[in-house]
Protein backbone atom coordinates (compact mmCIF):
# COMPACT_ATOMS: atom_id res chain seq x y z
CA UNK A 1 0.00 0.00 0.00
CA UNK A 2 1.43 3.36 -1.04
CA UNK A 3 1.68 5.99 1.70
CA UNK A 4 2.87 9.59 2.00
CA UNK A 5 3.64 11.72 5.05
CA UNK A 6 3.50 15.40 4.15
CA UNK A 7 3.78 18.81 5.87
CA UNK A 8 0.92 21.28 5.70
CA UNK A 9 2.41 24.61 6.82
CA UNK A 10 0.87 27.82 8.13
CA UNK A 11 1.09 31.20 6.43
CA UNK A 12 1.14 34.77 7.63
CA UNK A 13 -0.34 37.78 5.87
CA UNK A 14 2.32 40.49 6.25
CA UNK A 15 -0.35 43.06 5.38
CA UNK A 16 -3.90 42.95 3.97
CA UNK A 17 -5.62 45.75 2.03
CA UNK A 18 -9.20 45.50 0.83
CA UNK A 19 -9.54 47.53 -2.35
CA UNK A 20 -13.18 46.94 -3.22
CA UNK A 21 -16.11 44.56 -3.41
CA UNK A 22 -17.04 42.80 -6.64
CA UNK A 23 -20.54 42.26 -7.97
CA UNK A 24 -20.32 38.57 -6.98
CA UNK A 25 -19.73 39.54 -3.34
CA UNK A 26 -16.03 38.65 -3.27
CA UNK A 27 -13.53 41.28 -2.18
CA UNK A 28 -10.60 42.64 -4.18
CA UNK A 29 -7.49 42.63 -2.01
CA UNK A 30 -3.73 42.98 -1.87
CA UNK A 31 -1.55 40.99 0.50
CA UNK A 32 1.84 39.37 0.99
CA UNK A 33 1.84 35.69 1.94
CA UNK A 34 4.82 34.11 3.66
CA UNK A 35 4.94 30.56 4.99
CA UNK A 36 6.25 29.70 8.45
CA UNK A 37 7.88 26.50 9.68
CA UNK A 38 4.89 25.54 11.82
CA UNK A 39 2.79 22.84 10.21
CA UNK A 40 0.15 20.16 10.42
CA UNK A 41 1.18 16.71 9.17
CA UNK A 42 -0.98 14.71 6.76
CA UNK A 43 -0.74 10.93 6.30
CA UNK A 44 -2.14 9.70 2.98
CA UNK A 45 -2.63 6.00 2.21
CA UNK A 46 -3.85 4.78 -1.17
CA UNK A 47 -7.00 2.68 -1.39
CA UNK A 48 -7.87 0.48 -4.36
CA UNK A 49 -11.55 1.39 -4.08
CA UNK A 50 -12.80 4.96 -4.53
CA UNK A 51 -13.61 5.65 -0.86
CA UNK A 52 -12.21 8.78 0.77
CA UNK A 53 -11.93 8.22 4.52
CA UNK A 54 -10.86 10.93 6.94
CA UNK A 55 -9.65 9.02 9.98
CA UNK A 56 -9.21 12.10 12.19
CA UNK A 57 -12.29 13.61 13.81
CA UNK A 58 -12.93 17.35 13.54
CA UNK A 59 -15.55 18.22 16.18
CA UNK A 60 -18.46 20.09 14.66
CA UNK A 61 -17.29 19.56 11.07
CA UNK A 62 -18.86 16.63 9.16
CA UNK A 63 -16.22 14.74 7.17
CA UNK A 64 -17.81 15.50 3.79
CA UNK A 65 -17.64 19.24 4.55
CA UNK A 66 -13.98 19.10 5.58
CA UNK A 67 -11.65 20.75 3.05
CA UNK A 68 -9.42 17.66 3.08
CA UNK A 69 -12.23 15.40 1.89
CA UNK A 70 -13.56 18.04 -0.51
CA UNK A 71 -10.09 18.38 -2.06
CA UNK A 72 -9.80 14.62 -2.53
CA UNK A 73 -13.26 14.42 -4.10
CA UNK A 74 -12.42 17.37 -6.37
CA UNK A 75 -9.26 15.68 -7.64
CA UNK A 76 -11.20 12.47 -8.32
CA UNK A 77 -13.84 14.42 -10.25
CA UNK A 78 -11.37 16.46 -12.31
CA UNK A 79 -9.09 13.56 -13.23
CA UNK A 80 -11.50 10.63 -13.33
CA UNK A 81 -9.29 8.72 -10.88
CA UNK A 82 -11.01 5.65 -9.44
CA UNK A 83 -8.66 5.24 -6.49
CA UNK A 84 -9.40 6.35 -2.94
CA UNK A 85 -7.48 7.25 0.19
CA UNK A 86 -7.35 6.94 3.94
CA UNK A 87 -6.27 10.29 5.39
CA UNK A 88 -5.09 11.10 8.89
CA UNK A 89 -3.82 14.41 10.23
CA UNK A 90 -1.79 15.61 13.21
CA UNK A 91 -3.51 18.99 13.67
CA UNK A 92 -1.59 21.77 15.41
CA UNK A 93 -2.72 24.82 13.41
CA UNK A 94 -5.74 26.46 15.08
CA UNK A 95 -9.04 26.67 13.26
CA UNK A 96 -10.23 30.23 12.69
CA UNK A 97 -6.74 31.51 13.42
CA UNK A 98 -5.85 33.24 10.15
CA UNK A 99 -2.91 30.89 9.58
CA UNK A 100 -4.51 29.24 6.55
CA UNK A 101 -4.70 25.79 8.11
CA UNK A 102 -7.75 24.58 6.19
CA UNK A 103 -6.49 25.93 2.88
CA UNK A 104 -3.06 24.44 3.51
CA UNK A 105 -4.64 21.05 4.31
CA UNK A 106 -6.61 21.20 1.06
CA UNK A 107 -3.51 22.08 -0.97
CA UNK A 108 -1.45 19.32 0.65
CA UNK A 109 -4.25 16.87 -0.12
CA UNK A 110 -4.40 17.95 -3.78
CA UNK A 111 -0.64 17.77 -4.26
CA UNK A 112 -0.20 14.61 -2.22
CA UNK A 113 -2.98 12.61 -3.85
CA UNK A 114 -1.92 13.83 -7.29
CA UNK A 115 1.46 12.20 -6.58
CA UNK A 116 0.05 9.15 -4.79
CA UNK A 117 -2.55 8.40 -7.46
CA UNK A 118 -0.20 9.45 -10.29
CA UNK A 119 -3.00 11.46 -11.92
CA UNK A 120 -0.52 13.74 -13.69
CA UNK A 121 -2.28 17.05 -13.07
CA UNK A 122 -0.05 20.12 -13.39
CA UNK A 123 0.57 22.72 -10.70
CA UNK A 124 -1.42 25.22 -12.78
CA UNK A 125 -4.38 22.83 -12.95
CA UNK A 126 -4.26 22.05 -9.23
CA UNK A 127 -4.05 25.75 -8.34
CA UNK A 128 -6.99 26.57 -10.62
CA UNK A 129 -9.12 23.73 -9.23
CA UNK A 130 -8.12 24.61 -5.68
CA UNK A 131 -9.54 28.13 -6.00
CA UNK A 132 -13.00 26.55 -5.80
CA UNK A 133 -12.10 25.36 -2.28
CA UNK A 134 -10.80 28.70 -1.02
CA UNK A 135 -9.01 31.85 -2.16
CA UNK A 136 -5.79 30.89 -0.30
CA UNK A 137 -5.53 27.35 -1.68
CA UNK A 138 -3.66 28.32 -4.89
CA UNK A 139 -0.96 30.04 -2.81
CA UNK A 140 -0.26 26.82 -0.91
CA UNK A 141 -0.39 24.76 -4.11
CA UNK A 142 2.15 26.97 -5.87
CA UNK A 143 4.23 26.97 -2.71
CA UNK A 144 6.05 30.29 -2.97
CA UNK A 145 5.96 33.41 -0.79
CA UNK A 146 4.09 35.89 -2.90
CA UNK A 147 2.27 39.12 -3.52
CA UNK A 148 -1.40 38.33 -4.15
CA UNK A 149 -4.16 40.43 -5.70
CA UNK A 150 -7.69 39.93 -7.02
CA UNK A 151 -9.44 37.59 -4.59
CA UNK A 152 -6.00 36.15 -3.89
CA UNK A 153 -5.57 34.25 -7.15
CA UNK A 154 -3.31 36.74 -9.01
CA UNK A 155 0.09 35.79 -7.65
CA UNK A 156 3.56 37.30 -8.04
CA UNK A 157 6.31 35.18 -6.42
CA UNK A 158 8.57 36.97 -3.91
CA UNK A 159 11.58 34.66 -3.45
CA UNK A 160 13.64 37.61 -2.20
CA UNK A 161 11.43 38.20 0.85
CA UNK A 162 13.49 38.29 4.05
CA UNK A 163 13.02 35.10 6.07
CA UNK A 164 12.72 36.65 9.52
CA UNK A 165 11.48 35.14 12.78
CA UNK A 166 8.03 35.57 14.32
CA UNK A 167 6.41 35.28 17.71
CA UNK A 168 2.84 34.14 17.07
CA UNK A 169 0.15 34.40 19.75
CA UNK A 170 -2.96 32.20 19.49
CA UNK A 171 -5.90 33.91 21.25
CA UNK A 172 -8.53 31.62 22.84
CA UNK A 173 -11.13 32.26 20.13
CA UNK A 174 -11.98 31.46 16.52
CA UNK A 175 -12.74 34.26 14.06
CA UNK A 176 -15.50 33.73 11.51
CA UNK A 177 -14.10 35.02 8.20
CA UNK A 178 -17.54 35.44 6.64
CA UNK A 179 -18.65 37.54 9.59
CA UNK A 180 -15.69 39.90 9.15
CA UNK A 181 -16.05 40.35 5.38
CA UNK A 182 -19.80 40.99 5.70
CA UNK A 183 -19.41 43.51 8.53
CA UNK A 184 -20.87 46.88 7.56
CA UNK A 185 -18.01 48.90 9.06
CA UNK A 186 -15.22 47.01 7.24
CA UNK A 187 -12.93 49.26 5.17
CA UNK A 188 -13.38 48.27 1.52
CA UNK A 189 -11.89 51.20 -0.39
CA UNK A 190 -8.18 51.24 0.44
CA UNK A 191 -6.25 52.55 -2.60
CA UNK A 192 -4.01 50.00 -4.28
CA UNK A 193 -0.35 50.20 -3.32
CA UNK A 194 2.87 48.98 -4.90
CA UNK A 195 4.96 46.10 -3.62
CA UNK A 196 7.81 48.48 -2.76
CA UNK A 197 5.51 50.54 -0.51
CA UNK A 198 4.26 47.45 1.33
CA UNK A 199 7.82 46.25 1.90
CA UNK A 200 8.64 49.64 3.44
CA UNK A 201 5.99 48.96 6.06
CA UNK A 202 3.27 51.17 4.60
CA UNK A 203 0.70 48.37 4.61
CA UNK A 204 -1.82 47.51 7.30
CA UNK A 205 -4.53 44.90 7.89
CA UNK A 206 -7.92 46.40 7.02
CA UNK A 207 -9.69 43.61 8.92
CA UNK A 208 -7.92 44.35 12.21
CA UNK A 209 -10.17 47.18 13.54
CA UNK A 210 -13.31 45.07 12.96
CA UNK A 211 -11.82 41.95 14.56
CA UNK A 212 -10.56 43.94 17.56
CA UNK A 213 -14.05 45.34 18.03
CA UNK A 214 -15.80 41.97 17.80
CA UNK A 215 -13.21 39.72 19.50
CA UNK A 216 -11.71 41.18 22.67
CA UNK A 217 -9.28 38.29 23.01
CA UNK A 218 -7.64 39.40 19.75
CA UNK A 219 -7.52 43.03 20.91
CA UNK A 220 -5.91 41.93 24.18
CA UNK A 221 -3.32 39.83 22.33
CA UNK A 222 -2.40 42.75 20.06
CA UNK A 223 -2.01 45.03 23.06
CA UNK A 224 0.20 42.43 24.77
CA UNK A 225 2.52 41.98 21.78
CA UNK A 226 2.76 45.73 21.23
CA UNK A 227 4.92 45.79 24.36
CA UNK A 228 7.62 43.90 22.47
CA UNK A 229 7.40 45.22 18.91
CA UNK A 230 4.90 46.03 16.20
CA UNK A 231 1.95 43.66 16.66
CA UNK A 232 0.01 42.61 13.59
CA UNK A 233 -2.93 40.32 12.87
CA UNK A 234 -2.75 37.70 10.12
CA UNK A 235 -5.63 37.40 7.67
CA UNK A 236 -8.96 37.87 9.40
CA UNK A 237 -7.42 36.61 12.68
CA UNK A 238 -7.44 35.40 15.32
CA UNK A 239 -3.66 34.90 15.48
CA UNK A 240 -1.39 37.90 15.95
CA UNK A 241 2.36 38.18 15.60
CA UNK A 242 5.42 40.36 15.88
CA UNK A 243 8.47 40.06 13.66
CA UNK A 244 12.11 39.85 14.73
CA UNK A 245 15.37 39.49 12.83
CA UNK A 246 16.81 36.68 14.98
CA UNK A 247 15.62 33.48 16.63
CA UNK A 248 17.19 34.58 19.90
CA UNK A 249 15.16 37.78 19.99
CA UNK A 250 11.96 35.87 19.23
CA UNK A 251 12.64 33.34 21.99
CA UNK A 252 13.37 36.17 24.41
CA UNK A 253 9.97 37.71 23.71
CA UNK A 254 8.27 34.33 24.04
CA UNK A 255 9.88 33.80 27.42
CA UNK A 256 8.43 37.08 28.69
CA UNK A 257 4.82 36.30 27.80
CA UNK A 258 2.48 35.16 30.59
CA UNK A 259 2.27 31.39 31.01
CA UNK A 260 -1.46 31.56 30.31
CA UNK A 261 -0.79 32.85 26.77
CA UNK A 262 -0.59 30.25 23.99
CA UNK A 263 2.22 31.24 21.65
CA UNK A 264 5.08 29.86 19.58
CA UNK A 265 8.20 30.95 17.68
CA UNK A 266 8.40 30.28 13.94
CA UNK A 267 10.72 31.13 11.06
CA UNK A 268 9.45 32.73 7.89
CA UNK A 269 10.11 30.54 4.84
CA UNK A 270 9.65 31.45 1.19
CA UNK A 271 9.00 27.96 -0.11
CA UNK A 272 6.38 25.51 1.08
CA UNK A 273 8.39 22.53 2.46
CA UNK A 274 5.80 20.29 0.85
CA UNK A 275 7.28 21.13 -2.57
CA UNK A 276 10.70 19.85 -1.49
CA UNK A 277 9.19 16.69 0.00
CA UNK A 278 7.30 15.82 -3.17
CA UNK A 279 10.35 16.64 -5.33
CA UNK A 280 12.40 14.10 -3.35
CA UNK A 281 9.60 11.51 -3.66
CA UNK A 282 9.29 12.00 -7.41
Amino acid sequence: MKQLTLPSPAKLNLFLHINGRRADGYHELQTIFQFIDHADTLYLSERQDSDIRLLTDFPGVPAEQNLIVRAARLLQAKTGCQKGADIRIDKILPMGGGLGGGSSNAATTLLGLNALWQTGASIDELAHWGLALGADVPVFVRGEACWAEGVGEIITPMPELTENWFVVVVPPCQVNTGKIFSYEGLTRDTPKCKISAALRGQGRNDCEPVVKNLYKDVANSLNLLDNFGTAKMTGTGACVYTETSTEEEAKQILSQLPESVKAFVAKGINRNPLQNTLHVIS
